[in-house]
């Protein structure tokens, strides 16, 4: 979950990974370190804490070069110290390493080169393979080589970026597991941990594969496997305005990816379906055909976190429009409780980044076990795009705020595409109801931008609830996803203690909660004519009055025009009118918001959420 940044070329070095590191901070901020070479001398300079304390190192003590790397860490091993940040480097001083992943067995190797008189100065896992790949120097091994060599005596998952003040103008890239992409430019070469560092430089790029090796020099980048053997890298092009990725006069990021949302939704949509037809358009299954959908018995959905309660959501959506059961599953869990799973089954994976470590584990044990994986993501290139059979891509662009918000509603927009596709190709959507669906997924945007111009509501509504200790938010159906993904955000950026909990349990513990000082967050929206959803309605209004007679603070989200729930709560939030299906992705909205202005008032660092990263590459 660390950021690593690396260029050779003939531009200054240091603003160049100062401002990749700016862009991957979001990875992780327990500390900082750049390390360059200049005319075969090599500098370090390191800093605990944000990465603003490296720049104020770097201002007091200057170094120069035209080819390094850079590092922004979250602590795995070792304490987030100056003295465990990276880069580390070897006995020698030559060989320096940043890293992002876990090394398993870093014990042992290090005990055993302790053995050969190497001296170790920090807890971490990474200095060891500095030392591995000095120990291969020794022996005469090139620079390639040798980081080869020292690559196949580690066990993990790891991504690294080694230079050598005895290779000049090199960068030599490895991947096994979490992402590097490489950025080809015009005699200048770019390493990276994502996509946003490079961008501004160049929209030319490729993602390094498990298993693979990048060396990069001012001429040419190329690629080898573990083995030694060339490999022929896809390089493709990305469409993402630099601008997307940064602030645009907005705050923090996490208010400017709310505020991007409609247009996420829009393109997400865009291209894939007919509002004529309502038929929905799929071209990215180069492995799962129209048979093959029709056939399947029975769907199994692995997420974590965030895209976990989008999976949730879609559940309903799929046993309603698909008639095919579906079970949902943490990823993280996937793999520990042997699942049953064959030709007939369907796996999907969710993730925003597509290099989540415990969704690929997932992915790759479904496939094990002879089933078709379909994965919905918002990263082309990325690694659970590569081994997925299909794809539907989202199209929110680059999401840098570490709580996520526009992931989660263009998820919910791929998944509403896919169940619309599921229902009309296995006949349990007539092209009338199709077609209707289509239209309200039409309007979801312009009534996405009604919510977001009412957001002073929200911020009236975090002055009075911003020094509360606890929340409870419910939700029944389709709307316990969206009250556990609205208790996530609260908790995440503002450490308010929150929990999302089925309205119909609350008799079964909740209840024991409730007084006179706790906010009670009710999602209680419905559709009219929809009796499914009238009488959730209806159940839902009366656990309002249960929490009511039992003084509690009650906040309901309810659909507007709505005049009984909205009698027996103390603050209302309205959304407009919407299908069933749809109403989460208006109802979040609010949510976001109010943990937004909570987070605000309290003084939390929004973005940067403590002891968090955005993209969770290690198990």
């Amino acid at each position: 979950m660390c950021g690593i940044v690396g260029y050779v070329g003939n531009k200054q070095v240091v603003p160049l990974i100062i401002d990749g590191l700016r862009k991957l901070e979001y990875r992780g901020y327990d500390s900082a370190g750049i390390a360059v070479v200049n005319e075969g001398h090599l500098s370090i300079r390191r800093a605990e804490g944000k990465l603003r304390n490296l720049e104020e190192a770097i201002r007091l003590s200057p170094l120069d070069g035209t080819y390094g790397i850079g590092h922004t860490r979250w602590a795995t091993h070792g304490r987030p110290t100056e003295e465990n940040a990276h880069p580390h480097r070897d006995c020698t001083g030559r060989v320096v390493v940043v890293h992002n992943g876990i090394i398993e067995n870093y014990l042992q190797l290090k005990e055993r080169l302790r053995m050969t008189d190497h001296r170790f100065v920090t807890e971490t896992d990474t200095e060891v393979i500095a030392h591995l790949i000095e120990e291969c120097l020794k022996r005469g091994d090139s620079f390639e080589k040798a980081v080869r060599e020292a690559t196949l005596e580690l066990r993990g998952i790891f991504a690294l970026s080694i230079i050598n003040s005895e290779a000049p103008d090199t960068i030599i890239a490895v991947r096994q597991g979490p992402p590097v992409v490489i950025g080809l430019g015009d005699r200048e070469y770019f390493v990276a941990s994502d996509i946003p560092p490079i961008l501004q430089h160049t929209r030319d790029v490729f993602f390094l594969g498990d298993g693979e090796i990048a060396i990069l020099t001012k001429d040419a980048v190329r690629v080898i496997d573990f083995d030694g053997d060339s490999v022929q890298p896809v390089i493709q092009r990305i469409t993402w305005d630099p601008i997307m990725a940064e602030k645009g006069g907005f705050k923090h990021f996490m208010l400017k990816e709310i505020y991007e949302q409609p247009r996420a939704v829009r393109d997400t949509v865009q291209g894939r379906i007919s509002l004529d037809s309502g038929r929905v358009f799929l071209d990215e299954m180069q492995n799962i055909t129209e048979a093959d959908f029709r056939r399947f018995s029975s769907i199994k959905i692995a997420a974590c976190g965030t895209s976990w309660h989008a999976g949730l959501a879609g559940r309903y959506m799929i046993e309603q429009l698909a008639r095919i059961p579906v079970d949902v599953d943490y990823a993280s869990e996937f793999r520990y409780r042997d699942p049953v799973m064959d030709d007939d089954t369907l796996l999907l994976v969710i993730s925003q980044s597509g290099e989540t470590a415990d969704t690929i584990a997932a992915l790759r044990e479904a496939k094990e076990l002879g089933a078709k994986v379909l994965a919905i993501c918002n990263v082309q290139g990325s690694m659970i795009v590569r081994e997925a059979d299909g794809t539907i891509l989202t199209h929110a662009g680059p999401e840098i705020g570490v709580a996520s918000t526009k992931a989660f509603t263009s998820q919910m927009i791929a998944l509403f595409l896919l169940w619309l596709y599921l229902g009309e190709l296995r006949g349990a959507l007539s092209p009338e109801q199709a077609q209707h669906h289509a239209q309200q997924l039409a309007e979801l945007p312009v009534k996405l931008e009604h919510l977001l111009n009412e957001s002073d509501q929200m911020e009236e509504l975090s002055k009075e609830f911003f020094r509360c200790t606890d929340f409870l938010y419910l939700g029944r159906g389709i709307n316990f996803p969206v009250a556990l993904e609205g208790a996530l955000k609260l908790k995440e950026i503002s450490y308010i203690h929150a929990e999302g909990y089925p309205a119909g349990e609350m008799k079964h513990g909740p209840n024991a909660l409730i007084d006179e000082r706790l906010p009670v967050l009710f999602i209680n929206t419905r559709e009219e004519g929809n009796r499914p959803s009238e009488l959730r309605y209806e159940k839902t209004h009366s656990n309002i009055v249960e929490v009511k007679a039992r003084e509690g603070i009650v906040i309901s989200v309810l659909t507007e025009g709505d005049t009984m729930s909205a009698a027996e709560s103390d603050h209302v939030i309205e959304i407009p009118p919407s299908s069933d299906l749809l109403s989460p992705i208006l109802s979040i909205i609010p949510l976001q918001l109010l943990a937004y202005h909570i987070a605000v008032r309290r003084g939390c660092d929004v973005d940067q959420p403590r002891n968090l990263a955005k993209s969770v590459t290690v198990e």
